[in-house]
């Protein structure tokens, strides 16, 4: 019954992300034609940051799929990584739109051009319904998932974005200070840097197999030779599976061959208990010398 149910939950999910896939890719549609037709810069920044929330929505919609594929002879950990490569890919296109986006604002600034004021408050208006909608079908994904996260953040921004846009788009209307278009588009361009500056290192430390954040080596040493019966423990390598399971490889010296099945139970509850390692490998050696050498 509990998988039935979990398997719904994907499901419903899973069309949640679907019906924002389309909204967003319609809303870019939109704003990317307002942006031509009125001359805002920002309003197509806007839209070239929203494509790329629509594109990663997509990308990870696809990686979730791949991700629930059991393990089998090609990828014996599963595909569960799937995920995480998906989230590189995103913040690796954010890191290319934010730079386009600054070319393009530096660029206005020897070429600027008239801008339709109301046109672009209007489609913005529409933008930020579309972008607050967008991060409430994301919201409750965003508690499980690194990419769901990133997605839903990227929505909340886009909500932001397009209230920038509208208060410029005011700002235009009232003052005609078309120059604010090219400062928001700098400002969409340094926060959209920012998200992919931020989540980066923590993608690629996955990647690498980087140690769990918030796992010290030292301590996990000192746990496990705290345990009765070790006498040391070398070659220990931890590593991240995917962004939930962490996973641990070791040589564990004993000084009772005996005892190896009692230790090993020891060593993986403390493990699992204090460091939420939920794979460990573990090679159990004798110290013939603590028997007694002669």
């Amino acid at each position: 019954m509990a998988h039935e149910h979990h398997h719904h939950t994907e499901n419903m999910n899973d069309r949640r992300l679907i019906v924002a896939i389309i909204i967003n890719m319609l809303l870019t549609l939109a704003q990317v034609i307002g942006g031509i037709v009125s001359g805002s810069l920002a309003l197509i920044a806007d839209a070239l940051h929203n494509f790329s929330d629509a594109a990663s929505l997509l990308i990870a919609l696809v990686a979730r799929k791949i991700g629930r594929r059991p393990a089998d002879h090609f990828k014996t950990f599963g595909y569960k990584r799937a995920e995480v490569i998906a989230a590189l890919i995103n913040l690796v296109t954010l890191v290319i739109v934010g730079l386009y986006l600054i070319y393009e604002a530096l660029w206005r600034i020897y070429e600027p051009q008239i801008i339709e004021g109301w046109l672009v408050v209007i489609v913005a208006g529409i933008a930020l319904v579309i972008d607050v909608l967008t991060a409430l079908l994301t919201y409750s994904m965003s508690k499980q998932s690194m990419n769901m996260r990133a997605a839903f953040l990227h929505n909340v921004s886009d909500a932001l974005a397009s209230l920038g846009v509208i208060v410029a788009g005011s700002l235009i209307i009232l003052y005609e200070w078309y120059w604010t278009d090219t400062v928001l588009t700098l400002l969409i361009a340094a926060y959209v840097l920012y998200q992919a500056a931020t989540m980066l290192p923590k993608t690629i430390h996955i990647l690498m197999q980087g140690a769990p954040q918030g796992i010290n080596v030292d301590e996990v040493v000192e746990v496990i030779e705290s345990i009765e019966g070790v006498l040391n423990i070398h070659h220990l390598h931890l590593w991240q599976l995917d962004e939930h399971n962490n996973a641990l490889e070791a040589h564990v010296v004993i000084g009772d061959f005996g005892e190896t099945e009692s230790v090993k139970v020891l060593i993986k509850a403390e493990l699992g208990r204090k460091f939420k390692i939920t794979h460990s490998t573990l090679e159990f050696e004798v110290d013939h010398c603590n028997q007694g050498c002669g």
